[in-house]
């Protein structure tokens, strides 16, 4: 019995591996239907969060969530809400103005945003490593600007996208100490949907009979990516990290560039081709926000055990 009740825990870890990196390759794919998607950023946000709070929404319903909370968590979670339409846009601006690899190098950079940002937040001190790791991230952004300076915009704009995520991921882990991950995700949903609707209506030309004129083939990608990228992979990630250690699952996220690049190669190998100095420096933002994962989750070891 003792070793039937082990090797069902293998397999039950196992299992929750593989999940992982599925979540990871989804991650990756994200920039892929940005790519295939013909409609402008803006657009293709306001379509992704209002579809995913729908079926966040439908989610909720069907497990009898409660989505009763107090004003000050609403105005909270509508600021993050902001930021991660912010973060979508610039993202998926990046892409239009460069392509998926140069766009995903520089979203790797956010690990280091984050670095200074938790400090900030949750009144730490700075690591001394972290700013060497972020001075190294500089040297690599660096490389891959002087080879490919025709894409300075989408550097810039990927660039921003990483500020961005790194600001809602560490504002988010604040919030899943007091609400469950699909509340917290409905309400930024419904907050983005409502933050871009002012925009358009502002600064844009309205909804206009253009705006909701899409081709079936952005329809499906823009479903896609509300459905499984978004609504089931913020469900899922949660769900995961109750088997697997929050730093395997973020260790495993820092991949998501090259799982996404090695999809833009194969898919896009015209647009996608790179000069030799544009994977030198992503091997060098890659590789130090990876090392930094390993000597955080060190640090943390040694501190829970003394």
């Amino acid at each position: 019995m003792p070793n039937d009740k082990r090797l069902l825990q293998i397999n039950n870890q196992l299992k929750n591996q593989i999940h992982l990196h599925f979540l990871v390759f989804i991650a990756g794919f994200t920039a892929i239907l940005g790519e295939l998607i013909t409609i402008e950023a803006i657009s293709l946000v306001w379509y992704r969060m209002i579809m995913a709070s729908v079926l966040m929404f439908v989610y909720i319903k069907i497990r009898r969530v409660n989505l009763k909370i107090n004003l000050k968590s609403l105005i909270r979670l509508s600021i993050a809400g902001v930021i991660i339409a912010l973060h979508w846009i610039t993202f998926f601006g990046a892409i239009d103005a460069s392509n998926i690899s140069i766009t995903l190098a520089m979203f790797s950079t956010g690990a280091f945003f984050a670095s200074f940002i938790e400090p900030l937040i949750y009144k730490r001190g700075i690591i001394w490593y972290e700013i060497l790791f972020g001075g190294l991230v500089v040297i690599g952004v660096f490389i891959i600007t002087q080879s490919e300076i025709k894409y300075l915009t989408g550097i810039l704009l990927g660039i921003v996208s990483a500020f961005f995520s790194s600001l809602f991921a560490v504002l988010n882990g604040m919030f899943l100490r007091q609400h469950k991950a699909s509340v917290i995700s409905y309400y930024e949903f419904l907050s983005g949907v409502f933050f871009i609707s002012v925009y358009i209506l502002c600064f844009g030309d309205g909804f206009t009979k253009d705006f909701f004129s899409i081709s079936p083939s952005d329809f499906k990608y823009l479903f896609i990516l509300a459905s499984i990228c978004t609504a089931y992979a913020f469900i899922a990630s949660v769900h995961v990290m109750k088997v697997i250690s929050p730093y395997t699952v973020v260790l495993s996220y820092n991949l998501e560039p090259i799982y996404g690049i090695a999809m833009a190669i194969i898919l896009f190998p015209e647009k996608e081709r790179m000069s030799p100095n544009f994977y030198y420096g992503a091997i060098v933002i890659i590789s130090v926000v990876i090392i930094n994962a390993v000597l955080k989750h060190r640090r943390k070891s040694k501190r829970d055990n003394s």
